[in-house]
């Protein structure tokens, strides 16, 4: 069996996907066996946002916008 261009084309661009959809279902399983997902302590969230709120609003941004 003889494969022109657009045949390759077709199994190596099959060949691909393949390979992205199991990697994909891959990181899933690794990233769902990581265990019960868990939001941040709000006081880490406060301190982050003081610290932020701070660069921001003291002038010490030397006109960065965020």
């Amino acid at each position: 069996m003889s494969f022109d261009r657009s045949q390759w084309t077709a199994v190596i661009t099959g060949a691909i996907a393949l390979l992205l959809g199991v990697g994909y279902l891959v990181l899933v399983q690794l990233l769902d066996a990581r265990g019960e997902m868990l939001p941040a302590p709000m006081g880490t969230l406060r301190l982050s946002w003081n610290a932020c709120s701070h660069w921001i609003f003291s002038g010490e941004s030397q006109g960065w916008i965020l």
